[in-house]
């Protein structure tokens, strides 16, 4: 059966990694999930990621980030799903905990954070938010 939401699994399987202990999960390869994940990396909510083409299909093993026992990601939600797209203007990007976190958009100039949409101001579909 076909999947209806790529990033929202990749999502889960972060989120279920992470309550598992586990030091990496396996997520099947696409270029959205790869810019995503490059995201998370220069914010260091996760070690990194690489490709991995051990299995039939390419995939990505994401390297998860603990700090003194804990995740790095406390809560991790994705907030424009295939039957309800929730886009934003630049001033408009919602912050997650008064800044604390992190809300990943995807823009005409790429994936980027919150912050960096501000910056550049651009606007464009609010794909999840991290803290």
């Amino acid at each position: 059966m076909a999947m209806t939401d790529p990033l929202g699994d990749m999502l889960t399987r972060i989120r279920n990694g992470q309550r598992a202990k586990m030091d990496s999960v396996l997520s099947p390869a696409s270029k959205l999930r790869a810019n995503v994940l490059e995201v998370l990396t220069r914010e260091g909510y996760i070690r990194g990621y690489s490709d991995d083409a051990s299995g039939k299909h390419p995939q990505l093993r994401i390297e998860l980030k603990y700090f003194e026992g804990e995740p790095a990601i406390k809560h991790v939600a994705r907030v424009s799903k295939p039957g309800r797209r929730v886009y934003s203007g630049s001033q408009e990007i919602p912050t997650v905990r008064n800044g604390l976190g992190i809300t990943i958009v995807s823009t005409p100039r790429g994936v980027l954070s919150d912050a960096e949409a501000r910056e550049n101001k651009v606007g464009g579909e609010v794909l999840a938010e991290v803290f």
